[in-house]
């Protein structure tokens, strides 16, 4: 009985055990069938995820030349060194090793640090760009004990002519963080987009399409092979109607006097040919990161290097307005070409006296000796008949006040006063001698050089000009609407302001035969000479520290009798721009006709 009793609970142990066997067998067996049959693709997906990684590749920006081709911006090979958070166990571990290998400083560790943590993991990270030969060298020694590091090859910019074009070229650096906008191609090390200049406005044509790379890791993560490249696009090249020889000749004429600016436009099509301002800075020193000395010496810099003065500036224009107010008279019917006005060398306003520039003044004038003597005196008359607000009309149609839509981000529209303009802005009625200030240019006008350009392009003829850095074919601009006898009394007063023995910028004419300019002169207070200066027979700026000194303008376009190009110099606090600023204007404008003559 208890054999039998031993052998059934046997029996019932090795039912148990075998039952229990059979179905941990079937589990499995069931486990394998499910991973190896039913979930077959989905971890070889994640083994293929594992084991192969894609990387944008970051295409290659495109160049910018001038009109005949030379370079203003290219692309350069460089080596840099990167970092790929998920290929690396312990990336603080690895920067400590890597820090004395690049040289690197605790500032560069703390920036690297941040953007491992803020970037996405299969972002790679800058550790240093544009690294040495000797760098690269010894960190090619320890790069099988850091999985992760890899030596790039890559492209930077380079400007082949970084000061003379810095400003209107401008320069591309690292994208901040407020220009992430979800893009990782924005991530990528060594990207750069443009941050000034035509770089940034053209930034969308010089871009480019970024291409893809696949690559197999193995179980340290280091790349073992390259699988397939799709290849991006480069971005554009981009033409622009610059011509490097005149731009060069413009800026080192210019430099001589420290600060300013000069352009010159083809009147015909409104291409720019020369864009300068004065002084420049090294556009390559952004690309890689300014270092903090070379920075604050720029914000520095006791002649304004960042600005962008021929459309950031904001000046008055002085009389280099003058036209706008004699067409301004002419079309509302208020004077003739014949009106006279006696200019004995001032006007007196209440209490305050309204100087003309000759002491002793012109005498009686008609509007063409007005032009040619650049009388003050006729112009106060002249402005009292008509009032500011035609005279801001006028300005407005030869697009003073506005932004001439050139592709120069940060442009300025300068200031046109009216009446209803003072009693919005400052809550007061406009007087009589506002008025006498804005006939001179002076006062609340503001205007920037570039409008000054177009300005003179539209007086040479009768269109409405605009001007562009990209280089275009003649353009049929659309008329001013203005009568053609008083725009041909206009560049016949500017003829003889040059031309005519005795006139103002007499003595910075061009001598050529067919290729002479007609232009207008312009000086601008910057600090107004007090009575008592006058009296004792002070009458100019010139021994004045710098800062106080008058600006000096002068507009121009030539030949007189078939308008190509027009021009404006501004010589900040150069004090005469008969003297000063004209001859510039003259050697620019010989230059622009012998290099393209009609």
């Amino acid at each position: 009985m208890i054999d039998n009793d031993k052998e059934n609970l046997f029996t019932r142990r090795a039912f148990i055990l075998g039952g229990a066997q059979a179905l941990l067998l079937s589990t499995i067996v069931g486990r394998m069938y499910y991973l190896e049959i039913l979930s077959n693709q989905h971890y070889k997906t994640l083994s293929d995820k594992n084991r192969i990684h894609s990387r944008l590749i970051a295409p290659l920006r495109g160049q910018i030349v001038d009109r005949n081709g030379q370079i203003l911006a290219t692309n350069q090979n460089v080596y840099r060194a990167v970092i790929v958070r998920d290929q690396v166990d312990d990336w603080q571990q690895t920067l400590s090793v890597i820090k004395p290998l690049l040289n690197l400083t605790q500032e560069d560790i703390v920036v690297i640090s941040k953007d491992i943590k803020n970037k996405s993991k299969f972002i790679p990270v800058t550790l240093k760009e544009n690294i040495t030969w000797t760098e690269v060298t010894k960190l090619e020694l320890h790069l099988p004990d850091l999985p992760g590091v890899i030596i790039e090859e890559g492209r930077n910019r380079f400007y082949p002519h970084p000061i003379e074009t810095s400003h209107f070229i401008g320069y591309v650096a690292t994208p901040s963080e407020t220009d992430l906008d979800g893009d990782p191609l924005l991530e990528l090390p060594g990207f750069k987009i443009g941050k000034s200049g035509l770089e940034k406005t053209l930034e969308e044509d010089l871009r480019g399409v970024p291409g893809i790379k696949q690559v197999e890791v193995n179980a340290v993560r280091k790349v073992v092979r390259e699988l397939s490249t799709a290849e991006g696009n480069s971005g554009h090249k981009m033409e622009l109607a610059i011509d490097l020889r005149l731009q060069q000749f413009a800026y080192n004429r210019l430099v001589e006097h420290q600060s300013g600016s000069a352009i010159v436009l083809d009147v015909r099509s409104g291409e720019v040919l020369a864009y300068v301002s004065v002084p420049g800075f090294d556009n390559n020193l952004f690309v890689h990161g300014i270092p903090q000395k070379e920075w604050k010496e720029l914000l520095d810099h006791p002649y304004k290097a960042l600005i962008n003065k021929p459309t950031m500036g904001q000046y008055s224009p002085g009389s280099t307005f003058k036209m706008i107010v004699a067409l301004a008279a002419l079309e509302a019917g208020v004077i003739t070409q014949q009106t006279a006005v006696e200019c004995t060398g001032h006007v007196n306003v209440g209490s305050h006296k309204f100087h003309c520039w000759r002491k002793g003044g012109h005498g009686s004038v008609t509007m063409e000796m007005a032009m040619a003597g650049s009388c003050d005196t006729y112009f106060f008359h002249v402005a009292s008949l008509l009032g500011i607000d035609a005279i801001a009309a006028m300005a407005k149609r030869f697009g003073l006040g506005e932004v001439t839509g050139i592709e120069i981000a940060g442009e300025k529209k300068g200031l046109i006063p009216s009446r209803s303009w003072k009693q919005v802005v400052l809550g007061q009625k406009w007087s009589l001698g506002e008025t006498y200030n804005a006939s001179i240019g002076q006062g609340y006008v503001l205007v920037t050089p570039m409008q000054l350009a177009v300005m003179t392009a539209r007086l040479a003829t009768g269109k409405k000009v605009t001007p562009t850095f990209l280089k275009r074919s003649s353009q049929n601009f659309t008329s001013l609407d203005i009568n053609p006898k008083f725009l041909q009394l206009m560049t016949q007063g500017m003829n003889q302001v040059v031309n005519t023995p005795g006139s103002t910028a007499y003595g910075c004419r061009i001598m050529e035969e067919r290729m002479e300019m007609a232009g207008k002169t312009g000086t601008t207070q910057v600090r107004r000479i007090t009575e008592k200066e006058r009296a004792s027979g002070q009458t100019s700026s010139a021994n004045w520290v710098w800062h106080h000194r008058d600006h000096a303008f002068f507009v121009a376009f030539a030949p007189v009798h078939n308008p190509r190009f027009a021009a404006i110099v501004f010589v900040e606090h150069g004090v005469s721009g008969a003297k000063v600023a004209g001859p510039i204007a003259r050697d620019i404008l010989l230059l622009a006709q012998q290099l393209y003559p009609s």
